[in-house]
């Protein structure tokens, strides 16, 4: 089966291209949901990451304070680190544990941060989406609960548009409407569906 690691800075559209994948009935596996589930109470995961950096991280349900982790590891490239050593091989088991089940030409594998955790997870094949980076900071605040600040420390904790571009084998540019996002991709599942066939 043909793999596609599908990456992009925040913003970027990633989860449309994705959503619109599935739509035309493309596996897709999105490392965000996996890593999601790896941090729910009871999981070895928590527990490895409470250890790491504290029980405080905890509410008092035992979930998971996602936005203290987040700021511990947006201002410390060591703690990021040893986040990512905990799930990463956590993650990776999952994914292929549900590549296994698959039986399609090609699947998607939805990887937010992949060339900034160093492609940890091998892959046929990169699909980066992109847009010009005002774009990507007005979608961002007009969706999530940011201020510029906040932003800027993300966009800085992401690779340069420049550096995600240069290892990509394929390229999204959503810079329009949902219509033509839609064609391009319509476009690159039929590329995918070759590709998969003389693989």
């Amino acid at each position: 089966m043909l793999t596609v690691a599908l990456t992009g800075g925040i913003g970027s559209g990633k989860t449309q291209v994705s959503d619109y994948f599935a739509s035309l009935g493309v596996p897709v596996i999105d490392t965000d949901i996996i890593s999601r589930q790896l941090v729910e109470p009871g999981q070895p995961a928590l527990e490895k990451i409470t250890e790491s950096f504290g029980h405080q991280l905890l509410f008092a349900s035992g979930q998971l304070d996602r936005a203290a982790l987040r700021e511990i590891i947006f201002n410390d490239a060591t703690a990021r680190k040893k986040l990512e050593d905990i799930l990463h091989p956590a993650i990776r088991e999952k994914v292929q544990h549900q590549l296994q089940a698959l039986s399609f030409p090609y699947v998607i594998i939805v990887i937010p941060l992949y060339v900034e955790t160093g492609q940890f997870l091998k892959t046929d094949r990169i699909l980066v989406v992109d847009c010009p980076q005002e774009i990507q900071k007005k979608r961002v605040l007009a969706r999530d609960n940011v201020s510029m600040e906040q932003l800027g420390k993300i966009l800085e904790a992401q690779v340069t548009r420049e550096q995600r571009l240069a290892v990509a084998d394929d390229i999204i540019v959503n810079d329009a409407d949902i219509e033509t996002l839609q064609h391009k991709v319509r476009q690159l599942h039929e590329q995918y569906l070759h590709t998969s066939l003389i693989k």
